[in-house]
């Protein structure tokens, strides 16, 4: 269980089927946020002679990232994940409360 899950909103009603998309979608969001950040980290090393492992070299450090992108955000602790549910499921509960001429 990654941290999201287990203290999204202290206090929060129970869990609804909209919950657990938003929970996955936020945990997603931040997978993609660390592919990213890593990504951009290793772009400002420079990359020549002998130490350069050209294109297997790449290959490898992109499974490797996607790799901790799938688990290092379930190591932080109020991470972007717990934000995004919390504005998330504030503006789903006011779309889902708005009279359909009040919904964009």
């Amino acid at each position: 269980m990654t941290h999201i899950e287990s203290t999204g909103l202290p206090g929060a009603p129970a869990r609804t089927p909209d919950d657990a998309r938003l929970v996955k979608a936020a945990r997603q969001l931040e997978g993609v946020f660390v592919q990213q950040l890593f990504k951009a980290m290793r772009e400002t090393v420079p990359r020549e002679g002998a130490l350069d492992g050209g294109s297997g070299e790449e290959m490898f450090t992109a499974l490797m990232d996607e790799q901790f992108a799938d688990r290092l955000p379930s190591q932080w602790h109020h991470g972007i994940g717990e934000s995004l549910v919390r504005q998330l499921r504030t503006a789903l509960s006011r779309s889902s409360h708005a009279s359909p001429s009040e919904v964009p």
